[in-house]
C-alpha cells in the first residue's frame, strides 16, 4: 500500500495552523490552512492525500494545547523527510537542544553545527514543520532577526512572547 498524507488544522492566533501527517509523523506545517497549501505539501511529500481524523488528531489536540498554553513540549512524531544533509543536522538540533521559553542565535547554532550563521537563516527560513521544529526560537544577536512564518516577524515576536521569552508589549 502505497503510503500516504493526511491534513488538520487548528485555528490560533497567528492563522489557521495546518499540519501534514504521513504514517512516520509530522511532515510539515504551515500557517494557512488552505486547498493551495494542502496541494503544495503534498506534491512536495509525494504522496497521495486520505482523510484521516485518526492519524491528525493527536498533532491537532497538541497544537492547540501549544497554543493555548498548555503544552510546552510536543510528543508528536516527527517525519524529517523533507530534510537532509545540513539542513536535517541544523533543525534536528534545534529541534532536541532549545526548550520552551528559550533561544538560540543564529551563531550559537553556527558554531554548534560548522554551518555559516548565513545558511542557519536560510534553513530557518526554509524549515517544512515550524513551531514544532521551533525556528521561531532562533534570534539574531542584536534583535528578534527574520521570520518567514504567518506574518512574518510578528508571527515570531507573538510565538516568543506566548513562551514567555519576550514581555508583553504595552498597550
Amino acid at each position: 500500500m502505497a503510503e500516504t498524507v493526511a491534513f488538520g488544522s487548528v485555528p490560533t492566533e497567528v492563522g489557521e495552523v495546518l499540519a501534514a501527517v504521513t504514517p512516520v509523523g509530522v511532515v510539515a506545517v504551515h500557517f494557512r490552512d488552505s486547498e493551495r497549501n494542502r496541494e503544495r505539501i503534498a506534491a512536495r511529500v509525494g504522496m497521495p492525500v486520505v482523510e484521516d481524523e485518526r492519524r491528525v488528531s493527536e498533532v491537532r489536540a497538541e497544537l492547540a494545547a501549544y497554543f493555548a498554553g498548555d503544552l510546552r513540549e510536543f510528543g508528536v512524531e516527527v517525519d524529517w523527510r523533507l530534510m537532509s544533509g545540513s539542513r536535517r543536522r541544523v533543525l534536528g538540533l534545534l529541534y532536541e537542544s532549545v526548550p520552551f521559553g528559550k533561544v538560540v542565535t543564529y551563531g550559537d547554532l553556527a558554531a554548534e553545527t560548522g554551518v555559516p550563521a548565513r545558511a542557519i537563516g536560510s534553513i530557518m527560513g526554509s524549515n517544512p514543520i515550524p513551531v514544532i521544529v521551533p525556528c521561531h526560537r532562533v534570534v539574531a544577536g542584536d534583535g528578534l532577526g527574520g521570520f518567514s512564518g504567518g506574518d512574518g516577524v510578528e508571527s515570531k515576536r507573538w510565538l516568543l512572547t506566548h513562551e514567555g521569552h519576550l514581555p508583553l508589549a504595552l498597550f
